[in-house]
């Protein structure tokens, strides 16, 4: 749509370019700035052209550029892009699959970015999914020129809100290789066959064992379980039933949410249980 509150465009093209005027915002791919009416926004600094790396392969794991499309992330994932997908880097393969729980078609994958779904902060943004799953850590640049780290888990605060303030800007998402070495899945419903996420939950083995479940899209901010090993049925169920945060709106109510999460975390368990059992 048009948004007729806009009468500045500019192109940001280095650290000093992202201090914000009045009226200014961020723009990266833009696919819910372009959606809806922006009442105070009168300009937009354009992320796209500080020509961040889309994807680095660094000692420590992975590192996504915040303006890296998820056009591009499933094409790395896939291994039609370089730099390639590490043999041992087998949990890559749920990227598509956290992709494709998202409510857009492939077209806005080429445009919509990692750090725009991240920083727009809704309950269900795949990208969040994705980067909680495999403990995502946010680098964030200040306005002041400083920056900091903190898990994706704890950016978000509550349904379409984060801890970002003006100025900030999430520069790139990176995760560790250790994560990327486990086995993961991911399972997710809706109300409609196309509908935006009612409840996404992960789960995740480590090399050495450890068990890391999500859940998502059925709590206002991601919620974290961890546990030495796969847990028995019992024991899961009464964590992701008594987790924090459901809630309710058209798209589900609180306590669906919550049933069909303790549903889906136990089709995981059951995956991931006989998976170490056969190994």
């Amino acid at each position: 749509m048009d948004i007729t509150s806009v009468t500045s465009y500019r192109p940001a093209c280095a650290r000093q370019d992202l201090r914000l005027a009045a009226g200014e915002t961020f723009l990266a791919g833009g696919t819910w700035l372009m959606s809806e009416p922006q009442p105070g926004t009168t300009g937009f600094v354009d992320l796209t052209t500080m020509g961040w790396p889309a994807l680095e392969l660094t000692r420590e794991g992975l590192r996504i550029g915040a303006t890296c499309t998820i056009a591009h992330l499933v094409a790395w994932a896939e291994g039609r892009v370089e730099p390639r997908v590490p043999a041992a880097w087998a949990a890559a393969s749920v990227i598509p699959d956290a992709a494709n729980a998202l409510l857009a078609s492939f077209k806005i994958w080429n445009t919509a970015t990692v750090g725009g779904n991240v920083c727009r902060s809704f309950a269900a943004g795949a990208m969040i999914s994705l980067a909680v799953a495999l403990d995502g850590t946010a680098e964030v640049w200040t306005a002041g020129g400083g920056k900091y780290t903190l898990p994706v888990a704890d950016l978000i605060t509550a349904n379409g809100e984060n801890s970002l303030r003006r100025g900030e800007v999430l520069r790139a998402v990176d995760l560790p290789e250790h994560a990327l070495r486990s086995r993961v899945l991911l399972r997710k419903i809706a109300l409609a066959e196309h509908g935006r996420s009612g409840a996404v939950v992960t789960g995740r083995v480590d090399v050495d064992g450890e068990c890391v479940v999500t859940v998502t899209a059925a709590t206002e901010r991601p919620v974290v379980f961890r546990f030495p090993q796969v847990p028995d049925a019992a024991l899961l169920a009464e964590v992701i039933e008594g987790a924090p945060g459901y809630y309710g709106d058209a798209l589900g109510a609180a306590d669906w949410r919550r049933a069909v999460s303790v549903v889906l975390a136990e089709r995981i368990r059951g995956e991931l249980a006989a998976e170490e059992a056969a190994a």
